[in-house]
């Protein structure tokens, strides 16, 4: 599959696979200054300096770098971004401080990774009565204890 990319900045560094069997490329970070602190407990908006043409039929989806979250506390806001097809701006990343400590993000270092995912859309259709099933209405913990 192709995918088109487009710098917005000639500075902007490309996406880059970390291995040949990596699902998610990772993203790097376009800053203004060669640093940005990111204090306890807060979100900034990074830059990459990128936009792309994510096939039709098709979403990004963009979630955590494992290094970065788990031993720098560092992760998307919104836990997973969702990029769809049709838009066409720049990739931008809401990354959050979940520690106490401030932490740096450099330029050019990679801070979240995007998967490429098919996905179906669904016919919505409004109906007065659901099918019945074994679960039912059973919520949250109602098949297990685990």
């Amino acid at each position: 599959m192709e995918l088109q990319i487009k710098k917005l900045d000639q500075n902007a560094t490309l996406p880059t696979y970390g291995s040949d069997d990596a699902a998610g490329m990772d993203l790097h970070a376009l800053l203004d200054n060669e640093t940005l602190e990111i204090k306890p407990h807060e979100t900034q908006f990074i830059h990459t300096g990128i936009a792309m043409a994510i096939p039709k039929g098709y979403v990004g989806l963009l979630f955590a770098r494992s290094g970065l979250a788990c031993k720098s506390g560092l992760a998307p806001a919104n836990k997973v971004g969702v990029i769809d097809a049709d838009y066409r701006g720049e990739i931008i990343v809401a990354l959050h401080n979940h520690t106490d400590e401030t932490k740096v993000i450099n330029n050019e270092d990679r801070i979240a990774q995007l998967v490429l995912v098919p996905y179906l859309t669904a016919e919505l259709t409004e109906v007065n009565e659901l099918p019945d099933t074994v679960r039912g209405e059973g919520g949250f913990g109602s098949t297990g204890t685990n």
